[in-house]
């Protein structure tokens, strides 16, 4: 019987053929927005042709899952493709308009059946890679173990036997000598008696003599028996001699028990101590992830390779200056492509320049000291307006649209993932608390790569929420496992390699760091002094930088918060900084109030 696709194990080899018409090609490719699989030919094809050229196409195992299609039941025409995240239940988009779900968060339901589905293959993965081969190892080691205790067994019976055998030995020894001491009572005794019984013999032979004696008194034949016979001392009986009953030996019967034999052979015992847990390899997340995309096994590759080649410096090197035109301090920059970076001050100017300092664009917002503007993977620009409560994006025809409207929320700063694409901002608002929210790439809510984070502020409090590249919302960031808020006035934002969410909040006056899933890791306080800090960034090693302005120092962590040094000082010319940037040579931008200079440094090697 055939398996159906998602019967088919995720490691499993198996033949696919192009989904093209009269291709049958071995399928390698996946278009996420035809839903159909492709060779590598029908892809290339695929991506030339003006309509589907901007479609999304991905190795197959890292295709999207198409939903089964089932209509509305309440608008029929309307297929099911939204999930209701305050209700948890699946709707078309129809109702998602209706008075039920006003106001409601909607994720598309592809992207959650195609985030079970990675999780689930993620999770089979894991027995597969660890857990199984982990139990089986513990298996081995227990067969070890029963036949170790077999050995110690046999062992210990040896011991007892030969033990045995000792005592036997001890047993016989006595045995002899106690025997032979008999023999020798007895041999004393018998001695004694046959003295005694040689005595009585010759007293016998004595009283026959004088019978015989008394005999010739009676009738004597001459006047020297007479003679004999009349002397009346001759006629005594001398009297029986005296003998010695024998005092015999009496034998009294050891005493002993079993419990004293057994202490005669020793004694086995279980040594009284909690026996230790077996060992079990903790789980290396690295070992259980589904395999990357193509472009992301290149990039890893890129990033590993620099990482193995790169370290701090021992000192800092200024390589080159960049004056910028139109602003009189350089409170954020945003380096773009081709050359190109943008620079904002404190008066709302944001001013797009080449490096030669020709300037290429104006645009005049309300932005004030924030990170309020970030470039994104495909090169554009999106920026905050907190007075209009949007973010705006700058086509490549230079056209202003608006792209994400935050609600009641302020958006202060404002991130664009390098990891993902994701859209990170800072926002803060009266009187109510502040979150974080992550979205996925296509907008729905969640925790995974590929977000968009944005952080937001308060009077009292301040968020943090991920966007999607299309700017659906998907992640709050709010509060910490306590229920306190993380953030209050969270004004420059940025993303670490491993998917920490790094807030620069000035209301705080901290460094607030949480996971891409939203829990608290750290938050950095400074040194001891006044902590005026500004802006901030990370490098490819995962270093976190930021800007000290009240003591004119550039600060650098790694990337669980501990402190590595002021890697920049008024020593070298640093006063009152304001922001700081990495470009991809891992060079440090720095721009700083009351100049136009933007400084680049040197500071890995």
């Amino acid at each position: 019987m055939a398996l159906s696709e998602s019967q088919i194990p995720p490691d499993a080899q198996h033949y696919l053929v192009c989904g093209t018409e009269d291709c049958e090609k071995n399928c390698q490719f996946y278009c996420n927005d035809c839903h159909q699989p492709m060779c590598a030919q029908c892809r290339d094809e695929h991506q030339k042709d003006k309509k589907t050229k901007n479609h999304e196409v991905v190795p197959y195992k890292q295709r999207k899952r198409q939903l089964p299609l089932q209509k509305c039941k309440i608008h029929p025409t309307k297929d099911i493709d939204l999930l209701c995240e305050e209700c948890q239940i699946p709707l078309c988009s129809k109702c998602a308009t209706t008075k039920e779900h006003r106001g409601h968060v909607f994720t598309d339901l592809e992207m959650v059946f195609t985030d079970k589905y990675s999780s689930c293959n993620v999770e089979i993965t894991k027995i597969r890679s660890y857990f199984e081969p982990t139990s089986q190892d513990l298996k081995k080691e227990i067969a070890r173990d029963v036949t170790e205790i077999k050995k110690i067994m046999e062992g210990i019976r040896t011991s007892m036997k030969a033990e045995a055998e000792a005592v036997k030995k001890l047993v016989d020894t006595v045995t002899s000598d106690k025997i032979t001491q008999v023999d020798k009572i007895e041999q004393s005794l018998l001695e004694t008696i046959n003295s005694q019984n040689q005595e009585i013999d010759d007293y016998i032979n004595y009283l026959n003599d004088q019978i015989k004696t008394i005999y010739g008194c009676l009738s004597p034949s001459n006047i020297e028996q007479l003679t004999f016979a009349l002397k009346s001392e001759n006629l005594i009986i001398r009297p029986i001699p005296e003998t010695l009953k024998p005092v015999l030996p009496v034998f009294t019967a050891g005493q002993y028990s079993k419990e004293d034999v057994a202490k005669l052979l020793g004694r086995i015992t279980v040594p009284n101590i909690k026996p230790e847990n077996r060992k079990i390899e903790p789980m290396e997340t690295a070992s259980i992830q589904l395999k990357p995309t193509g472009k992301q096994r290149k990039q890893d590759r890129e990033k590993s390779d620099v990482k193995q080649t790169l370290s701090l410096s021992s000192s800092v090197t200024k390589v080159r200056e960049y004056t910028v035109p139109v602003v009189d301090s350089v409170y954020h920059i945003s380096l773009g492509k081709s050359g190109t970076l943008w620079v904002s001050d404190g008066d709302g100017n944001l001013v797009q320049t080449d490096l030669q300092g020709n300037q290429l664009q104006k645009i005049q917002t309300s932005g004030e000291s924030e990170g309020y503007h970030t470039v994104t993977q495909d090169g554009g620009l999106i920026y905050t307006d907190q007075n209009n409560k949007v973010i705006n994006r700058i086509t490549p025809d230079n056209t202003i649209t608006r792209f994400i409207k935050t609600g009641d929320w302020e958006p202060l700063s404002i991130h664009s993932s390098h990891i993902n694409g994701d859209i990170l901002v800072g926002m803060r608002k009266d009187r109510e608390p502040s979150k974080v929210t992550r979205y996925n790439k296509t907008g729905t809510e969640l925790h995974i790569n590929g977000d968009i984070l944005v952080g937001m502020e308060t009077d009292e409090e301040g968020k943090v929420t991920r966007y999607n590249k299309t700017g659906t919302e998907i992640q709050n960031i709010q509060r910490d496992n306590k229920g306190q808020a993380l953030y209050d006035y969270p004004h420059y934002i940025t993303e670490n390699i491993n998917g920490d969410v790094c807030v620069s909040d000035y209301g705080k006056h901290a460094v607030v760091v949480v996971d891409k899933s939203g829990q608290h890791r750290f938050s950095y306080t400074g040194q001891g002094s006044e902590f005026g800090l500004y802006g901030i960034c990370t490098d490819v090693l995962g270093h976190i930088l930021v800007c000290d302005y009240d003591n004119d120092t550039v600060h650098l962590l790694d990337q669980d918060g501990q402190f590595l040094s002021l890697l920049l000082t008024k020593q070298q010319g640093v006063e009152d900084p304001y922001s700081v940037c990495v470009d991809d040579e891992n060079n440090l931008w720095v721009g700083q109030d009351n100049t136009n200079t933007v400084t680049v440094y040197k500071y890995l090697q």
